[in-house]
């Protein structure tokens, strides 16, 4: 397939783009830089002025839209917020507008979203089919965003809106902000410790993603984490154990808010997901405990 990846240049971009390459696919990166070609891979300039990206993109047969500035880059000041929620609704009605000029519609738009969506809960558990919305930040935003993306479907293109949870590899910001006091021997409890943590090792990500490109069943939101969420006190544990460094240094929660303010419900606060779609789809996750993941990225 021809497949076109807005993102692509991003954490789980460059591993979903391996694997697509792997699979024998035609891959189409969208960049602000202008347009090349390098190492087989197809780079399209996009949302720049005067780009026109569709011109490169006539023959695609599924887009994936991974575009949208980063969560875990400085505060959430109110500017930091309007970037955070900019990015992904400009990005996707750009992503849209590419569709509608194709004279053939791709078959699918698969649109990154977030279990973020979720409020969060220490006793609820979440699926696909949960209809409860976060009314905070984060919760707002993947909702306009899964919005946004949905009109893809007055094309007749299938759009999936995949709920990233918690992404870990060894390239992943939020991996190395846990794993970091562990390195310097200040590990510890964050916050109270029960709060869920639903990661999703960034292979079994983009082997999902992939998965779902060629799974016609796969219709609106799909979780991507792991079946098996763990409390933040045992992902703690985990840790420690695998780095052979003690877990002794608790960060009270209170210190995080002054540290990190809004932002800091990203670590507090959690939810606990399960990714029924895949399941009930028979995808199969290579890393379904935090164990074995951890044991991947840090043997």
């Amino acid at each position: 397939m021809k497949i076109a990846i807005a993102g692509g240049t991003g954490f789980v971009g460059r591993e979903l783009t391996k694997l697509l390459q792997q699979q024998g696919h035609d891959v189409f990166i969208l960049t602000r830089k202008k347009s090349y070609e390098a190492n087989g891979i197809h780079y399209i300039q996009w949302l720049t002025e005067n780009a026109m990206p569709e011109e490169h993109l006539q023959s695609i047969d599924a887009f994936i839209n991974l575009a949208g500035t980063s969560l875990n880059e400085g505060r959430w000041t109110d500017k930091r917020k309007k970037d955070i929620y900019d990015s992904r609704i400009s990005a996707t009605k750009e992503v849209l507008r590419i569709i509608e000029t194709l004279d053939v519609k791709p078959k699918v738009l698969i649109n990154a979203s977030a279990i973020g969506i979720y409020p969060s809960s220490k006793a609820a558990t979440y699926t696909e089919g949960s209809s409860q919305v976060a009314k905070d930040f984060l919760g707002k935003t993947v909702k306009h965003w899964e919005q946004e993306a949905k009109k893809a479907e007055n094309f007749g293109v299938r759009v999936a809106m995949a709920r990233f949870g918690v992404i870990l590899g060894k390239d992943s910001s939020a991996l190395s902000l846990m794993v970091l006091p562990y390195k310097l021997y200040v590990g510890g409890t964050v916050g109270s410790g029960s709060q869920w943590v639903s990661w999703v090792h960034v292979k079994d990500v983009a082997s999902a993603l992939c998965f779902a490109l060629e799974n016609d069943q796969i219709v609106g939101p799909f979780n991507i984490t792991s079946p098996n969420p763990i409390r933040m006190k045992q992902v703690g544990e985990m840790i420690a154990s695998i780095l052979s460094r003690p877990h002794w240094f608790p960060t009270p929660s209170f210190l995080l808010k002054i540290a990190l303010g809004e932002k800091s419900n990203l670590v507090l606060e959690g939810q606990q997901v399960l990714p029924k779609v895949l399941l009930t789809e028979n995808f199969h996750f290579e890393y379904p405990t935090l164990e074995a993941a951890l044991e991947n990225l840090y043997a």
